[in-house]
């Protein structure tokens, strides 16, 4: 059986409820609030409004952010929102075939270019509201556009509603620089590698900053990922094969270091955009380091390895599957560059993590 489309997400009046008086001018939103292993995701199925408008969703991306910012703050930020909150708008068709959703990515401080935990959260959405494919058992295949572009999520289904865990295959992930040496102010000369997952994210093992992942402070790890984000900005510029507006770096994820192959968690924390943590292992940012591990061949393909979230204990699992080459051209320069398609799935460490709304 197919789920019909909840009335309000095409624009029907809700059943019996009436909005009270407000002011003409703010917009309107309606949103579904759902979590990835803790990770808030407030999701505007109806998108932030008329538009944006754009021939591609990077455009559309762009527009975004110089015509609708006031519905991200609106959307995220204090009294609606607070520090912590992450969004997902839908904008309609995609002008890639084959996809069956295109959103953008919303955070505190901007507009990322992807997210795992919104895409795992989104697969779930697609299903138990027919926004997506008809589905099917024992899992269904949905396709979202993203900006980085289209990410595959699989998605489980019991004949009745969407179930986790739910897994994703990523757009190639690749090493963008290892062993990278940095200066951080206050923290002098560290050595860290560059990876990108979807957004390009520093990592290094919060011990080189004089800290514990699993057991310093929340407020300390945050402010030394800020300042490792902040130098890596001023001293290193990404590159992206295949659009400069994926160029930029998005975070920096302290982890415990453990980065070689093991059947043991290894655990992270990412910060990203204006010092937000994210609770979830971070999808993007797995596999990202999923990549690098297989670079400096750490890890084999189809091994499987899990992360943790040193803030909420969550854990994602990811595994390299395929190795493929990204051709970079910079000036007159033309290199290839190992890169890895990774897939990436949520293991659920209590009943109450996963993809619940």
């Amino acid at each position: 059986m197919r789920p019909g489309p909840a009335p309000w997400l095409v624009g029907e009046a809700m059943s019996g409820l009436e909005l009270p008086p407000h002011a003409a001018a703010l917009p309107v939103l309606r949103a579904v609030e759902m979590h990835t292993g803790g990770e808030p995701l407030r999701v505007v199925p109806a998108g932030l409004g008329p538009g944006p408008e754009g021939a591609t969703l990077l455009e559309r991306r762009r527009r975004a952010a110089a015509e609708l910012d006031h519905a991200r703050r609106l959307l995220l930020l204090e009294p609606r929102g607070h520090r912590g909150m992450y969004g997902a708008a839908l904008v309609g068709r995609s002008e890639l075939p084959g996809a069956h959703l295109a959103a953008l990515f919303l955070h505190g401080a901007g507009y990322s270019a992807m997210c795992g935990h919104a895409v795992l959260a989104l697969g779930r959405l697609a299903l138990d509201y027919g926004l997506g494919p008809a589905p099917c058992r024992p899992e269904t295949r949905v396709v979202i556009h993203c900006p980085c572009g289209p990410v595959t999520a699989f998605v489980p289904w019991d004949g009745q509603r969407s179930r986790n865990p739910v897994r994703f295959h990523s757009m190639p992930a690749f090493a963008a620089a290892a062993d990278l040496t940095v200066d951080v102010p206050g923290y002098g000369k560290v050595v860290l590698d560059i990876g990108y997952g979807g957004a390009f994210y520093a990592f290094l093992s919060a011990e080189k900053l004089g800290l514990d992942v699993c057991s310093s402070s929340v407020r300390d790890l945050v402010d030394a990922a800020t300042a490792v984000t902040e130098a890596v900005k001023k001293q290193f510029k990404p590159h992206h094969p295949d659009s400069e507006d994926l160029a930029f770096i998005y975070g920096t994820i302290l982890t415990d270091g453990k980065d070689a192959f093991s059947d043991e968690p290894t655990t992270n924390i990412c910060v990203f955009g204006d010092a937000q943590v994210d609770r979830s292992p971070t999808g993007s940012g797995v596999t990202a380091r999923i990549a690098l591990q297989y670079h400096k061949r750490l890890i084999k393909l189809g091994q499987t390895r899990t992360f943790r979230s040193s803030t909420t204990g969550s854990l994602f699992t990811g595994k390299a599957v395929e190795d493929k080459a990204v051709l970079d051209v910079l000036g007159n320069v033309t290199w290839r560059r190992d890169s890895v398609k990774a897939a990436k799935e949520v293991t659920l460490l209590k009943e109450t993590w996963g993809c619940q709304h």
